[in-house]
């Protein structure tokens, strides 16, 4: 199932086996600390409570991924995690993987999409903040791994 692109270059679909190549690269290749291992990326695959997202140009070129996480019982999804190659930075990946996220949060029908963000993460923030979230609360103290900080954002999905 194809969802809704950003830009028509711009593909995203539910990750599936055949990905988990290709999901652990991008995770080894985009984050120093706090990485999703090769067994999780395995068990949010085949999970109710995890969707697990692609975007690509076309079936073999990979930009990016993210994952949304789902309680059940509650109508409030998390973006657990967003990454895109460096080279796929500034073409619409992480719109068309944010809109993806919040069309399978709306198909759970959860009303509410809340996130994570280091503090330092400028481009992430503002990208976050032009597709219409909105910072929540107290800065989380020492939130990741390696000891930095984040804001928590959320957005009301219609």
């Amino acid at each position: 199932m194809t969802l809704t692109p950003a830009t028509a270059a711009v593909r995203v679909r539910r990750a599936e086996l055949s990905d988990l190549d290709d999901l652990v690269a991008l995770e080894q290749a985009t984050f120093d600390s706090d990485q999703i291992s090769r067994a999780q990326f395995r068990r949010h695959l085949d999970s109710d409570s995890a969707r697990v997202l692609v975007a690509s140009a076309n079936r073999r070129r990979f930009l990016g991924t993210a994952m949304v996480f789902f309680r059940k019982g509650s109508r409030v999804a998390r973006l657990y995690s967003i990454a895109s190659l460096p080279q796929a930075r500034g073409k619409g990946v992480g719109t068309a993987l944010i809109e993806a996220a919040e069309a399978t949060a709306r198909q759970r029908h959860c009303h509410m999409l809340r996130l994570e963000v280091r503090t330092d993460n400028h481009s992430a923030i503002r990208l976050y903040e032009r597709l219409g979230y909105e910072r929540l609360g107290p800065v989380k103290k020492r939130f990741y791994e390696d000891g930095s900080d984040a804001f928590c954002y959320a957005k009301t999905l219609d």
